[in-house]
């Protein structure tokens, strides 16, 4: 991982909502949800809460659970106070790895696609189960590898060959770096959770087009700064040709594009 593969900041938290929301992101939040709900939690704390697309979800939910969505990035939780107003409902800017709360004071702590980006994934799990009270749930989803989730796996192989001399890696280096289940599975085990399961769930993309698609792909993530640092006017032929890759995957105007990822359901 590299200093840029934690910078959401400028444009990119807009287009990361807008565009990799119903790409990537909300299907997995609408699971997390419903799992959430039937643990009924009292209380909840969200790290990694980007833009708020599953604390939308979780407070739809569970509409009298106090939720805490917190996120290294500034510029990420104010697009998610727009998204989400309620008194039920609070963003603080607060690192996973030392998180500002005292122990054992959560019912639930979530984490979705934000494990791939802790310097220290160990730390980070050990500080969700710090917070969290005795019995409680640590719900942690992980992209399983590139090659299942081939929207993805397009976009990187696309801009990966417009630069064959020092092709961008971000998004084999960090959101699909960390696939290998026993591995979670040990690093779960050594931040002490001794109960846990970890499946991999599949699901679809909601409904959006190639050149959607290819927006946030490109231009709504850290790939950005990837391709801007090879060639500061390239962003956008970077954004069609990766749209026209992506045509491959379009029936009747949206992506027919499946998503794979792992699910981690842990217990203090």
């Amino acid at each position: 991982m590299t200093a840029t593969d934690i910078v959401f900041a400028g444009s990119i938290p807009g287009l990361y909502d807008r565009y990799l929301g119903p790409l990537l992101f909300e299907p997995y939040a609408a699971e997390v949800a419903r799992r959430a709900a039937a643990q009924k939690p009292k209380r909840i704390l969200e790290v990694a809460a980007g833009t708020g697309i599953v604390t939308q979800a979780l407070h739809q939910a569970l509409p009298h659970a106090e939720i805490v969505a917190t996120d290294l990035n500034p510029a990420m939780l104010e697009v998610a106070a727009q998204r989400v107003s309620s008194d039920k409902v609070s963003f603080s800017a607060a690192d996973a790895l030392h998180l500002p709360f005292d122990s054992d004071s959560f019912d639930l702590v979530v984490s979705q696609f934000g494990i791939m980006f802790y310097p220290d994934r160990v730390k980070g799990n050990a500080e969700a189960r710090r917070v969290l009270r005795d019995g409680g749930h640590y719900f942690a989803l992980i992209w399983d590898r590139l090659d299942q989730n081939p929207a993805s796996r397009i976009a990187h192989e696309t801009v990966a060959g417009l630069y064959p001399d020092d092709p961008p890696t971000f998004l084999t280096r960090t959101p699909f770096g960390y696939t290998d289940i026993p591995t979670i599975e040990r690093d779960m085990r050594l931040a002490g959770f001794e109960t846990l399961t970890c499946e991999t769930v599949r699901l679809e993309s909601r409904a959006v087009s190639a050149n959607d698609a290819a927006t946030g792909l490109v231009a709504g993530s850290p790939l950005r700064s990837e391709v801007e640092a090879r060639d500061g006017e390239g962003l956008d032929s970077a954004i069609v040709a990766v749209a026209e890759a992506l045509r491959s995957l379009e029936r009747d105007g949206r992506l027919d594009s499946h998503l794979s990822a792992h699910l981690v359901t842990a217990t203090k």
